[in-house]
């Protein structure tokens, strides 16, 4: 993209990608509050209105059934272990708060994107690691470490982005500073 508009359009540019990226990181939280809900619908559709994808990828709906069962009596019988799974959706709300600073001031707080980063990197190991020990598909796994994957994508955009707005700014003279 141009810098027709001098440090402005990478600032811009910068928000938005954030905006996005949060707006993502918020809803993978918020997912993990109703599991067991979920689950349940999930499995409905593979055997109601989505039974041509049950019937296409057998593998998956088995495995869908399998975790809502095991949601479901987990629920019943200890849903004090589900507590760890409402630790993991405030953890991502937490962490999307801290790109508030980022919208704020880019340059000053470009370390809370490489954290983004070097956590999306950490997901692959985790998966390749625990899945195996937790008795997770490996194609489940491979699904897991997608969420890696497609996440440092923008973070890596918006860094590069970053990095631009730092060197426009420091080669602006002192009147054309970029202001939030």
């Amino acid at each position: 993209m141009s810098d027709t508009n001098g440090p402005r359009a990478p600032l811009r540019n910068i928000r938005v990608w954030l905006i996005v990226f949060v707006v993502c990181l918020v809803l993978s939280g918020a997912t993990a509050f109703p599991l067991v809900t979920e689950l349940r619908l999930v499995d409905s559709a593979l055997t109601g209105w989505a039974a041509p994808v049950a019937d296409l990828l057998p593998g998956l709906a088995e495995w869908i059934h399998r975790v809502r069962d095991g949601l479901t009596a987990t629920d019943r019988d200890a849903p004090y272990v589900l507590y760890g799974t409402d630790w993991l959706a405030f953890a991502h709300l937490v962490i999307a708060v801290a790109f508030y600073g980022v919208y704020r001031d880019p340059v000053r707080n470009i370390w809370v994107v490489e954290f983004g980063m070097i956590a999306c990197v950490g997901v692959i190991p985790l998966a390749l690691i625990c899945g195996p020990i937790r008795g997770i598909p490996f194609w489940w796994s491979v699904i897991d470490m997608s969420f890696g994957v497609i996440g440092i994508l923008p973070l890596l955009h918006v860094r590069r982005l970053i990095k631009r707005l730092e060197a426009a700014t420091a080669a602006a003279p002192v009147g054309e500073a970029v202001s939030a």
